[in-house]
């Protein structure tokens, strides 16, 4: 039976979406199925931050150490470093401008900057080694860089075919974006509309390589805007009954610990918050004690990340030294939180609450949340699909839907949703339904209150933290070596980041390798997060169990060497 807190809540989204309402819906046609969209909407990035910078101008948004830049500050930046893109470098609407570099309010002002010169910002994975960046630059054929130095310095001796541009973090945006400054007042900015490239994020998929997933700026304003919509639903029912005061709230402020080249940082936490007014305290790198710092002295509201750094920040052994009174929500995405999670977060901040989110890079993580007393009484589910826009249906391998209660593929159809796999017609092709459904590639069944369980994943992906791995990757990074004959990858929990790697292997006769040895030949080729610890390598002393198929039978593999491990 729905909850009380559901009835409230879907009241409350009922009249949100009533003619006039701020979340009011108009039908948009995409490859000939009809969908919603937001009647409100700005048709671009571009006009959003005009929008939303002029009606918070004077309001803090961005906190990076010692730099503080109001809405209206970062704007102008955003401004001139669009307007020397464009003079300068020559940039031209719909060119893919990279961005590979840590969280800072540079990194903002860049990705802003882009957008209002009519380019498309591509956001790289900042974890990856320098074959892997270049991969990514070439896939899309990335016109410009901008990076910081340690990225670009991984990309010494690599073929890409991108112009690298320094900048630096820990300054003015005048100053650390020297190499892309010009002058906004003389800049010719180009018109842009929903239709243009707005972003590329990388994706690993059941294939290993990452795929570039590209969005339309319908797709990306619509995910935020969708965001704000459920912020607006919550925060509705949060002061219904409250006394009236003169004061005007305080306002909303964000920890940014998650990468912003993640689409959990991106859209939910960044982009969504220009809508809200809300400010942004950017860490440069995770610290539990550090956040616990930053979240006192400048009245954080809420934490959204990766479920382990709600965690480490509940349990840290300096937790009751600190006044987070003001923070009143815990959200994770990008991995699933264990159940003992939850009740400790909640014992922990006993002024707020868990929350939990599901999406995608390929919904611009917009898709299911789970919210306050909610997710206390179902913590294994990941919530209900998001009104307005995310219609979510279990679908079997024919695309049909399935009933509540069975278990088949999560696929989600929303305006929100990406455009394509960049220059690979056969993965888009395949990644959707006919009508236009996207195939999460995870398992999952609907309850009979329509909260999402998901059970499995069709997609041979291990989730580390919110960073995806794909076991076939690693695999092939360890056939690469000339002594191996045979090898698994596969996923074995882990408290602190939910699934690590771990590998077995299979020696070629007369050959010699220990488990040290490939963990320090892998470090060379891929990205560190990817490689399993020497503990979690294993060599098999028998050519690997296979299937009818003649496939390494993983699941009998993973008993076989990590069951101790896994039961433990």
């Amino acid at each position: 039976m729905p909850t009380e807190l559901d009835k409230t809540l879907d009241s409350i989204m009922d009249t949100l979406t009533a003619p006039g309402g701020a979340a009011e819906t108009v039908p948009f046609v995409r490859n000939g199925v009809t969908m919603p969209e937001l009647k409100n909407a700005p048709p671009s990035l571009v006009h959003y931050f005009a929008h939303c910078c002029q009606e918070h101008a004077d309001a803090d948004f961005l906190v990076d150490g010692d730099i503080r830049l109001t809405f209206a500050e970062t704007y102008a930046a955003a401004r001139n470093a669009a307007a020397g893109l464009i003079v300068n470098h020559g940039v031209q609407r719909g060119d893919r401008v990279g961005i590979a570099a840590r969280n800072s309010s540079n990194w903002i002002v860049a990705y802003m900057g882009i957008l209002i010169a009519g380019g498309c910002a591509t956001l790289l994975n900042g974890f990856s080694s320098g074959e892997e960046l270049a991969d990514q630059l070439e896939l899309v054929g990335c016109k410009l860089l901008l990076a910081d130095a340690q990225r670009a310095k991984r990309l010494d001796g690599q073929s890409h075919g991108a112009k690298i541009v320094l900048f630096e973090h820990d300054s003015t945006p005048a100053d650390g974006l020297s190499a892309i400054w010009g002058d906004a007042s003389s800049a010719s900015f180009p018109e842009v509309g929903p239709d243009d490239y707005a972003t590329i994020l990388y994706t690993s998929g059941s294939t290993g390589k990452s795929k570039g997933a590209w969005s339309d700026h319908r797709g990306v304003v619509s995910g935020a805007m969708n965001y704000a919509m459920q912020s607006l639903m919550a925060f509705t029912y949060l002061t219904a009954g409250s006394e009236s005061s003169d004061a005007p709230p305080p306002q909303a402020c964000a920890l940014v610990a998650v990468p912003l080249f993640h689409v959990t940082g991106e859209v939910p936490i960044y982009l969504q918050s220009f809508a809200l007014g809300r400010k942004l305290v950017l860490m440069p790198r995770w610290d539990a004690g550090e956040a616990l710092r930053l979240m006192e002295r400048e009245k954080v509201t809420y934490f959204g990340a990766v479920p382990l750094m709600s965690y480490e920040i509940a349990t840290h052994p300096d937790r009751a030294k600190y006044d987070l009174s003001s923070c009143t929500g815990f959200a994770a995405g990008g991995a699933p939180r264990p159940v003992d999670h939850v009740t400790k977060i909640r014992d922990a901040f006993p002024d707020g609450f868990p929350l939990l989110g599901y999406g995608l890079t390929e919904t611009n993580g917009v898709g299911c949340a789970n919210f306050n007393e909610n997710y206390l009484a179902k913590p294994s589910s990941t919530g209900k699909p998001s009104r307005p826009l995310v219609d979510l249906a279990i679908l079997d391998d024919a695309g049909n839907k399935l009933a509540q209660g069975q278990v088949g593929e999560i696929s989600i159809r929303s305006v929100c949703n990406f455009v394509g796999y960049w220059n690979n017609d056969e993965a888009t092709s395949a990644a959707f339904t006919k009508d236009m459904y996207f195939r999460t590639g995870d398992l999952g069944k609907l309850d009979e209150d329509g909260y999402l369980y998901i059970v499995d994943r069709k997609k041979d992906i291990i989730i580390r933290g919110g960073e995806n791995i794909t076991c076939i990757e690693v695999e092939e990074a360890i056939y690469a070596h000339d002594a191996v004959a045979e090898c698994s990858v596969f996923g074995i929990p882990d408290e602190r980041y939910g699934e690590v790697p771990a590998a077995v292997f299979y020696l070629k006769p007369g050959h010699g390798l220990t488990a040290a040895d490939l963990r320090e030949f892998l470090l060379a080729s891929i990205a560190s997060f990817k490689v399993p610890l020497e503990g979690h390598i294993w060599q098999s002393d028998q050519a690997l169990p296979r299937l009818g198929t003649q496939k390494v039978d993983k699941r009998t593999v993973r008993k076989m060497f990590a069951g101790d491990l896994i039961a433990a």
